[in-house]
């Protein structure tokens, strides 16, 4: 009898067969899921890029070409990435209505699922610049002086000090950036449209961007506090001195036309 007693399992043995069971099933668990995933990620990313393709033959590709190599109507768009895709259709300068020394920003015609596709798509034939994400674009850790210094030393040329816009040569302009949304702001500045140049992160990194963003942001909120008066695109209040210039030259003018008409009058008398 004492022999058997011996042999009796002790009572937490259970305990630490379940255990064991537990941890073998998380481990084959972590080691199936994350392809589960891959594969999953995969199979969505080749769906989107699909039915970007049906967009594409529809509203692009007589321009740009079926597969995206370009025409005599319209550039190459291999490599140009998705950054590209979604700031030309998400402002709706692409599909454009007509050629013309410069395409205009206009309503988009596509929902922001079917430009996701389209980029997805456009991305596939050549590797370039991605879609930033939020945090990339948003003011959270900007510095918006930093951003000023920079937007006036590399944009305000052409995009005036805070971003009104201007006018170019031949028919072209740079765009006002008032109200313009601070991801397609972003993708402008990876991507260089039309007439822009592109600042890749050599010449201004991922936080420089960020500040400049915040930096527009700032100025044309409609919380940015002003002094008043007419800004001219922020230059001051030009347009009230050009006023007191003309008003007040003319004013002198009236009044020296005046005393002299007198003064000959008088003189006849």
């Amino acid at each position: 009898m004492k022999k058997l007693s011996a042999r009796r399992r002790h009572p937490l043995a259970a305990l630490v067969v379940l255990l064991f069971a537990l941890a073998v099933t998380g481990g084959l668990y972590a080691a199936f899921a994350p392809a589960d995933k891959a594969q999953a990620d995969d199979t969505a990313q080749s769906l989107a890029i699909k039915e970007g393709k049906k967009l594409f033959a529809v509203g692009c590709a007589s321009c740009h070409g079926t597969g995206g190599q370009g025409t005599s109507d319209g550039p190459s768009l291999v490599g140009v990435g998705a950054a590209a895709v979604d700031f030309q259709v998400g402002t709706g300068r692409m599909p454009a209505q007509q050629p013309g020394a410069q395409v205009p920003r206009k309503k988009n015609i596509y929902s922001q699922a079917e430009i996701d596709q389209l980029a997805a798509y456009v991305a596939s034939l050549g590797a370039g610049p991605n879609v930033p994400s939020k945090d990339q674009y948003s003011k959270d850790g900007a510095d918006i002086a930093k951003g000023g210094e920079l937007f006036r030393t590399n944009c305000a040329q052409c995009h005036n000090f805070t971003g009104k816009g201007g006018a170019l040569t031949n028919g072209k302009f740079a765009p006002t950036l008032e109200g313009v949304d601070p991801k397609h702001i972003y993708e402008a500045m990876e991507t260089g449209p039309q007439n822009m140049p592109s600042f890749g992160d050599g010449s201004l990194s991922p936080q420089n961007k960020k500040d400049i963003v915040s930096y527009l942001g700032a100025v044309n909120s409609d919380d940015t506090p002003s002094p008043g008066g007419l800004g001219l695109g922020g230059l001051g209040p030009v347009t009230e001195g050009l006023f007191g210039w003309i008003a007040g030259l003319g004013a002198l003018i009236a009044v020296a036309i005046w005393v002299a008409a007198r003064t000959t009058k008088a003189k006849k008398s």
